[in-house]
């Protein structure tokens, strides 16, 4: 069942390496490449953001991938809670 209270943050949207039908919903500019499960929780737990991460779920756009997903607490919009967890990647990885 859905949780109203969470969001699902999926590596899709904020893969530089993709475009925009395929998933990226921050700019190129914003985005970073190819980001793990690993790092986006790193990164959410570091933004406080309670993260919960599922391994085995795939990415409707790309459904034959298993990518994971991400759920974090919903605080703000989707776009700028991605920007912060792209942000916070791009310092961890540095």
């Amino acid at each position: 069942m859905r949780d109203r209270n969470k969001l699902v943050i999926w590596p899709a949207y904020i893969d530089k390496n993709r475009s925009r039908s395929q998933g990226r919903i921050i700019s190129k500019k914003s985005s970073v490449g190819e980001p793990t499960l690993a790092e986006i929780e790193k990164a959410a737990l570091k933004l406080g953001m309670n993260p919960e991460v599922e391994k085995d779920r795939s990415y409707p756009r790309s459904w034959w991938e298993k990518s994971g997903r991400v759920l974090i607490d919903n605080t703000a919009p989707k776009t700028q809670l991605s920007r912060k967890i792209a942000a916070a990647i791009k310092e961890i990885r540095s």
